[in-house]
């Protein structure tokens, strides 16, 4: 029997440093008896050089597209915006499966190309806890982001946005950054923010806190599901917050955290919205007062407030993939979390994990829009 093969594709998106696969990981499945190609990467924190006596074989940038059609891709990001059919396995995030914009058009290239979607996103153990998530980095980098750009409102006014931001080769860099810009909020505004974490007691929250407590803070409200089942939103405590980071995932439709209304209160002091979840198209929002997604170039975006509101500034950050600020720490850590998976994808069709996930993208491509695939239908019950 030949062994499973492995392709790692580089990613394409811009200020994308992270990796699935990282070095260490690598070797590790060399050594389990995969095959693992991994294609050079200008992005990525990982240079080819680390690669070298893994056992992995570097094959060129792009290359996953003509690779055959049994080798499993492996990547992290969005493909490329691309029209041509998928005929491999891929193991990513889609970000098509909650009803995002464009959603259809991301989802139908499996079927069309009778491949198959394996998202990271939800692969759940017995629990139904994620087996591999950047969870604790993107909250991490999240909330640095909003107390630098807290700090930067009060030292440089609301007409000068936070300046664009690159890749950390640490978190202490990133810390020393993060209290240097606090001090200097700090001895404009007379004292230290006010941030208001909803979702502090998961893995998103838990480093949206660790950020704020090794930036120096002490007044961090710690919310979860005690408190926004206590009463429905908005809710005036973030509103009289100086920053909000928002670290839930949600599924279903609730009242929305603050709204435009909320916002017109005079008592209003929030200055950034950090929302991590960054679910921009998302119908279920709890935060619908922005709709366009930020950048690690462009980091913030004004918010249009009402009239007669406070004249404090509002910003918001909307990154899809904060955890890149700090890439090779969070891809070790995911990568180091995913392996038990990945060992097991020489029999993915017999393991629990990923026959759960071929599952959901059977049932998600069950709802694309008639005409979408042309005879998806039978399509999908030819890959069964």
């Amino acid at each position: 029997m030949s062994p499973t093969v492995l392709h790692v594709r580089a990613e394409t998106k811009a200020l994308e440093h992270r990796s699935a696969i990282t070095p260490s990981i690598a070797r590790k499945l060399v050594g389990a008896g995969y095959v693992v190609n991994v294609e050079e990467s200008p992005l990525s924190i990982f240079p080819s050089e680390e690669y070298e006596g893994t056992g992995a074989s570097l094959v060129p940038t792009g290359s996953w597209t003509d690779a055959p059609s049994e080798h499993i891709i492996v990547g992290l990001k969005e493909l490329p915006e691309k029209d041509f059919p998928l005929k491999h396995t891929h193991v990513q995030f889609a970000h098509c499966y909650k009803g995002q914009g464009g959603w259809d058009t991301v989802l139908n290239r499996f079927p069309r190309g009778k491949g198959t979607l394996l998202d990271l996103e939800f692969l759940e153990d017995e629990n139904g806890r994620r087996v591999a998530a950047f969870g604790y980095h993107a909250g991490f980098a999240g909330a640095a982001l909003a107390l630098m750009a807290w700090a930067w409102q009060l030292t440089h006014g609301k007409d000068e946005p936070l300046p664009g931001v690159t890749a950390y080769e640490n978190e202490g860099a990133l810390i020393k950054d993060v209290k240097e810009a606090v001090e200097k909020g700090k001895s404009k505004a007379g004292h230290l923010p006010r941030v208001l974490v909803i979702g502090a007691l998961g893995r998103c929250g838990k480093g949206a806190v660790d950020l704020c407590e090794k930036a120096g803070l002490d007044n961090i409200l710690k919310w979860d599901l005690p408190e926004t089942k206590a009463k429905p939103g908005p809710y005036q405590e973030i509103v009289e917050s100086d920053v909000f980071v928002n670290c839930i995932y949600l599924s279903a439709k609730i009242p929305p955290f603050i709204s435009p209304d909320s916002l017109s209160s005079h008592s209003r002091k929030l200055s950034v919205v950090c929302d991590v979840s960054c679910d921009t198209t998302n119908p279920h929002s709890p935060i619908p007062i922005y709709d366009i997604n930020t950048t690690f170039s462009n980091p913030t975006v004004p918010v249009t407030l009402p009239s007669g509101s406070s004249e404090v500034p509002l910003s918001i950050i909307s990154i899809d993939h904060l955890p890149s600020l700090l890439p090779r720490e969070a891809s070790e850590a995911f990568s180091a979390a995913l392996l038990p998976s990945l060992l097991q994808l020489n029999d993915w069709k017999n393991v629990r994990v990923w026959q759960q996930a071929e599952k959901l993208f059977r049932e998600k491509c069950a709802t694309l829009p008639d005409g979408a695939v042309d005879g998806h239908a039978e399509l999908l019950a030819g890959q069964s």
